[in-house]
């Protein structure tokens, strides 16, 4: 009996250990395969920096300048920025890891740059490259004169702006998150509110600078500072909203703390969802967050994405130039496929950006605002400012991790976990139930 057990015992346990063996080599063969993928990956970033700066030159007379050749943050300063004070640009932008271009492959033969150039505020150049969709949806924003951004207002149905016991009426900020617009609050979450909040909140939700319908001008550099500023510039100041809350997704929850950390005393609350939020403790804050939001993966297919287009400039250019530019060409081939008059305003706003405005607003905002996240924090904590995260516990572009940070830097924060929810449908899917809960935080806020 004994032999018989002993036996069963070896002959099977070479089957229990047999998954461990199985999961490591699978997990080198990942880490082989991904080597390999974005090295060559990295060799076409390099080729096509060189073939975008040919056209540049011989299309435009001159070459725009790309993040492969200004690898110190001296020159960047020289060439972007007017003051000593921060440029608000990512680390993340000029020291990406590139075998190529620590070798000096994208040196050669490369033409002094124009030290002298700086960012045009009122953006005088030609407003698109000739890779940029060039149609009149795109530039609609161009005859305006005075650049604003576009914004879909919800008014109040009192007209003399105030309710029903006195108070003035309420006002509400909502910015969308990476690659979207407006129409991801106004044709979600707007249509959900109860009549008190029809009759007294006045919403307003934005297109962020280079998104939707707003402005993509090309010498912008897409920073913090240049998305609050045109917040300020579009609502804030024309509709002098001395009181606001402020609703964020994802990207728009970087903006919404930036914003609301200028206007302490303004802001009633913030609910953000879904926010990227890594620490911005040491030297390496904006490359730690784009190793963490995109580091390189190859599945899933979301997160390859995010780090294909995060990481290779010139790659992320052709991306846009064959679908952004002709962004009218696919959007017939969708309606006949779908045999759908209207295509989903997500489809739509997927490719309603330049690559400019995409790749800096990435960097820009999403790296470059884990330098400030945490004096932003620290400034709301102070001042009392009631904010609430809202969090899916299976989404696979933020992670948990972001969500634990954030308790850890403002403790006083309400953080909500939506189980079974990912970074879309943490919303989607569920719009009335966070519309209530948006209600009740803004009436417990007043």
């Amino acid at each position: 009996m004994k032999t018989r057990f002993w036996f069963q015992y070896k002959t099977m346990s070479p089957a229990v250990s047999s998954p461990k063996w199985l999961s490591n080599c699978a997990r080198v063969l990942y880490s082989i395969i991904c080597f390999v993928v974005f090295l060559i990956f990295d060799l076409l970033d390099a080729v096509f920096c060189v073939i975008y700066r040919y056209l540049d030159e011989r299309i435009e007379g001159e070459a725009s300048p790309c993040c492969c050749s200004n690898s110190k943050r001296q020159n960047k300063k020289k060439i972007y920025v007017t003051n000593d004070e921060d440029d608000g640009l990512s680390d993340s932008l000029y020291e990406r890891k590139s075998i190529f271009r620590e070798l000096g492959f994208l040196l050669l033969g490369r033409k002094r740059e124009n030290s002298n150039r700086k960012c045009s505020k009122g953006f005088g150049r030609s407003v698109n490259r000739w890779s940029d969709c060039g149609c009149e949806s795109c530039l609609s924003w161009v005859n305006d004169g005075d650049y604003k951004l576009h914004f879909v207002m919800r008014e109040r149905l009192i007209e003399t702006g105030e309710n029903c016991r006195g108070y003035p009426s309420e006002n509400v900020i909502f910015l969308h998150g990476f690659l979207c617009s407006s129409s991801f609050w106004s044709q979600t979450v707007f249509p959900h509110f109860s009549e008190k909040v029809n009759h007294n909140y006045r919403l307003i939700a934005l297109d962020l600078l280079g998104f939707g319908k707003s402005p993509k001008p090309r010498d912008c550099l897409y920073t913090l500072k240049d998305h609050v500023e045109m917040i300020e510039k579009s609502v804030i100041q024309p509709l002098q909203l001395s009181n606001f809350h402020l609703v964020a997704h994802s990207m728009g929850c970087i903006i919404a703390l930036a914003l609301a950390a200028k206007y302490p005393k303004s802001v009633k609350s913030i609910t953000l969802v879904a926010p990227p939020y890594t620490s911005s403790e040491g030297n390496n804050a904006c490359l730690n967050a784009l190793a963490m939001l995109a580091g390189k993966k190859l599945w899933p297919a979301l997160s390859f994405g995010s780090s294909f287009m995060s990481w290779y400039e010139h790659l992320g250019r052709t991306v846009c130039f064959v679908f952004c530019r002709n962004h009218r060409i696919w959007e017939r081939i969708l309606k006949l496929i779908t045999r759908k008059r209207d295509l989903h305003f997500l489809t739509i706003d997927l490719t309603r950006h330049t690559h400019q405005s995409a790749w800096s607003s990435m960097h820009n905002v999403i790296c470059g605002g884990a330098k400030f996240m945490d004096s932003y924090l620290i400034i709301l904590t102070k001042g009392g400012v009631r904010i609430n995260v809202t969090q899916g516990d299976k989404d696979q572009v933020v992670p948990m991790e972001c969500c634990s940070n954030f308790k850890l830097k403002a403790p006083n924060a309400e953080i909500n976990i939506i189980p079974n929810a990912d970074h879309s449908t943490v919303i989607f899917g569920r719009e009335k139930e966070f519309a209530h809960s948006l209600e009740h935080t803004w009436t417990s806020c007043c």
